[in-house]
């Protein structure tokens, strides 16, 4: 079985695949401190819910755009799965796509492993669009190659800002807006409503812009363009951007299992 971990800046996820389906998938708070040893005591609780151990593992792949998680999650590799992990990113590591990016050192490995991963479940030329921490779009071509990408904050990001920067501004939970009948109404009537309006709806416009603005600049060389999005608040716009085609939650964990196999990987 296959041990995939993908290290974002607020969750890292794991998830094993037999070869056939995927196992299990699992979530952790991100935490560039936590050793080998945390991470090999919890993982080993979590998959021996699912009836899985450390002796079923015979490949691992790592991802990461936190550089300091690294050394303990190889080591996590190494100590408990008996094996030496491949990581994205790294000389050896190969993607089998080309970056049309003026430095492709600076392409985050979650970038690459999106872009596989799109390329894969739903072809080119498509828009990427990953809500974490960060909300990216990533442009990928009718060839897999990744034309280029878009960052702007993630939608937590701008509520925390609120809250610390304006004294008064309470932390709210995000959520759809609606009124007392339960349709959609952006305008607040109170602070929390309109702080939860500002940002969900502020974000589902700029979601739906730049996906039109992408599609503006690029349609014309590129060809017609799909628009998938992935990340742990991606479900929250389902429904309300009139941008997006398919939701796909499994997107990163596919694109780390192609680069296994495009590296020689069997199970």
């Amino acid at each position: 079985m296959l041990l995939a971990i993908d290290v974002g800046n607020t969750n890292t996820k794991f998830a094993v695949y037999d070869g056939a389906v995927w196992r299990g998938q699992w979530r952790a708070s991100t935490d560039a401190a936590r050793t080998a040893d945390e991470y090999g005591a919890w993982l080993s609780t979590v998959m021996g819910f699912q009836g899985l151990s450390f002796d079923d593992l015979r490949a691992c792949i790592i991802s990461t755009v936190v550089p300091q998680a690294l050394f303990h999650l190889r080591n996590l590799a190494r100590r408990y799965a008996k094996m030496e992990p491949h990581v994205v990113g790294e000389p050896d590591c190969e993607l089998g796509i080309a970056l049309r990016i003026d430095n492709p050192r600076e392409a985050g490995a979650d970038r690459l492993v999106n872009a596989v991963g799109a390329y894969v479940a739903h072809g080119g030329p498509i828009i990427v669009i990953d809500s974490g921490t960060a909300t990216t779009f990533d442009v990928v071509a009718e060839d897999g190659a990744l034309e280029g990408v878009i960052i702007a904050p993630g939608i937590n990001l701008s509520l925390q800002a609120l809250h610390m920067a304006a004294a008064r501004l309470p932390r709210v939970e995000i959520k759809r807006p609606v009124d007392v009948d339960g349709g959609d109404w952006a305008l607040g009537k109170n602070t929390v409503h309109a702080m939860q309006s500002g940002v969900f709806w502020g974000y589902v416009e700029l979601i739906d812009g730049l996906a039109r603005r992408l599609k503006t600049e690029l349609e014309p060389s590129l060809g017609s363009m799909r628009v998938v999005a992935t990340g742990g608040v991606a479900s929250l716009f389902e429904g309300a951007c009139r941008s997006i085609d398919v939701y796909d939650d499994d997107l990163t964990a596919r694109g780390l299992l192609e680069i296994f196999r495009r590296n020689g990987g069997t199970l």
